[in-house]
């Protein structure tokens, strides 16, 4: 199932048909990454046995980024209509929704990665996952790359932060709204007009357009590292990338059955 077909028209209504598409649109996204996995993988070995070519590489990466950009579409389309969910997302194990960051992960998590890979980062424990898999010459960058990689963290991080403090803002303007005209509202939230709601539906419309401001400095992140490794890096790269983000899935899941048995 491809994530264009999530591509919704704006409503106002909220229902569990949107959770729904919500949900499995993220199922469909998880499942893509397994896929690309081993495209990317299966692509290494052929690059081993010099079988590929610099054509073949960068339709690669391309699809990629074009899967991608799909989800991003698809997300932003249903945030919408409910944005809510996908702060706290309920299709995500606990241990994932730990470490998001407005909806996803931190962008300047895709520099670390980088330096793990590369070596640079001695003591990262996403190194000494990665020893396992580290391909061919990843690890020689070279000055050039170094400068820009150093350039591009910097950059990230001064746009994360700005990110970051808008959405405290966001969440300071909930709770600093008066009470009574709070309490308002939940008495009268099934029988209130569009006027009464407004306050409800802006803050629903900036979460959305932060959200998707997030998601497009993810998307503008991968493309800048993609740009500065070499085309052969960035698979090596992406293919360390999707296996720590499958992993994290499956420690999670891990996680909860280990915690429902102890319950039980």
């Amino acid at each position: 199932m491809s994530s264009h077909e999530f591509v919704t028209k704006p409503k106002m209504a909220n229902s569990s048909s949107d959770r729904y598409k919500q949900e499995k649109l993220y199922e469909s996204w998880m499942n893509n990454q397994q896929e690309e996995l081993k495209e990317l993988q299966n692509f290494i070995i052929r690059a081993r046995n010099s079988s590929t070519n610099d054509v073949e590489l960068h339709e690669l990466l391309q699809k990629i980024m074009g899967n991608f950009q799909g989800y991003v579409n698809g997300r932003s389309q249903l945030a919408r209509v409910d944005v809510s969910p996908f702060y706290a997302p309920t299709w995500c194990t606990p241990l994932e929704n730990s470490v998001l960051w407005i909806g996803g992960c931190r962008p300047s998590s895709f520099i670390r990665h980088i330096y793990a890979l590369s070596g640079i980062e001695i003591e990262s424990r996403i190194a000494e996952y990665l020893q396992g898999i580290k391909i061919g010459d990843f690890g020689q960058l070279s000055a050039k790359q170094i400068t820009m990689i150093d350039k591009l963290q910097r950059q990230i991080i001064i746009e994360e932060n700005k990110l970051s403090s808008r959405l405290a803002s966001l969440q300071e303007d909930v709770v600093d709204q008066p009470i009574a005209m709070a309490a308002k509202i939940c008495d009268r939230i099934e029988q209130a007009g569009e006027s009464e709601k407004e306050p409800l539906n802006k803050l629903g419309e900036d979460m959305a357009n932060l959200l998707e401001e997030a998601d497009e400095l993810r998307m503008k992140s991968l493309k800048e590292i993609l740009g500065i490794l070499t085309p052969i890096q960035g698979v090596e790269y992406l293919v360390a990338a999707k296996r720590i983000r499958l992993c994290l899935q499956q420690w999670g899941k891990k996680r909860e059955q280990e915690h429902n048995s102890n319950s039980n």
